[in-house]
């Protein structure tokens, strides 16, 4: 095991160390650790989460030793940066089951995830990954799905939504998306509205034309991180 921050820098003799010290070096620690997140969630937001974490460091005024001891992998930093807006997405998906109206709901949502996707690159490739994720990512995706998941089944009892829609269906949504938002960029930002009414459309029950039968859900969901379906019982 390697020997900790704390260990290295602060656990000296109490003889040559003075008091003042470990508070200013720990000060220095959380300067950085913050620098360095801002600095990634920029980065990421621009490029990716497959950004160089050279150009992290460089933007966060730190040398990549440093940006390695507060963050010693890509998928703690991506996690680091980006929990608080899946938390952001998780909610989301709580918030539509207040709608009195389930496809308004539905609507609503996917209008959310939508727009989040367009405002952060980094985000979209989060919502869309298997690897790279932590616990608590991992809870929230799955609050996620649970909430939509039964969103789902209220439009669809209340004839709005396509019968044959299922849950994970969202995730060729959400890549679908990210497809028009990497093709279109800067040249046409605001497409992806477009395509969502195109979506939403598409999503109606009203004259929907039979889809093909979708994978097995377990198959269809881990192809891709956004939603992780809960294990379903034989009929």
């Amino acid at each position: 095991m390697s020997t900790s921050w704390y260990a290295r820098h602060v656990a000296r003799s109490p003889t040559t160390q003075p008091t003042a010290v470990p508070r200013q070096l720990r000060a220095d620690a959380a300067d950085n650790r913050r620098r360095i997140l801002e600095a990634a969630r920029a980065v990421f937001a621009e490029r990716g989460i497959d950004a160089p974490l050279d150009e992290i460091a460089r933007r966060a005024g730190v040398g990549n030793a440093t940006l390695y001891r507060r963050f010693p992998t890509r998928d703690v930093l991506v996690a680091a940066v980006f929990e608080a807006r899946v938390a952001e997405y998780a909610d989301a998906a709580t918030e539509t089951l207040r709608a009195p109206d389930p496809w308004a709901g539905f609507c609503h949502f996917a209008q959310r995830v939508f727009a989040m996707q367009a405002a952060d690159r980094g985000l979209s490739d989060v919502l869309t990954m298997t690897a790279r994720t932590t616990e608590q990512l991992e809870d929230l995706r799955e609050r996620a799905y649970t909430d939509f998941a039964e969103l789902v089944r209220r439009a669809q009892a209340a004839g709005e939504l396509r019968a044959d829609f299922v849950p994970e269906d969202f995730i060729l949504l959400v890549l679908a998306n990210q497809g028009v938002l990497r093709g279109t960029g800067e040249a046409a930002p605001l497409a992806w509205q477009r395509f969502l009414g195109l979506v939403l459309d598409g999503c109606r029950a009203e004259r929907a034309h039979a889809l093909p039968p979708p994978p097995p859900a377990q198959r269809y969901a881990a192809t891709r991180g956004l939603v992780r379906p809960k294990a379903r019982s034989a009929p």
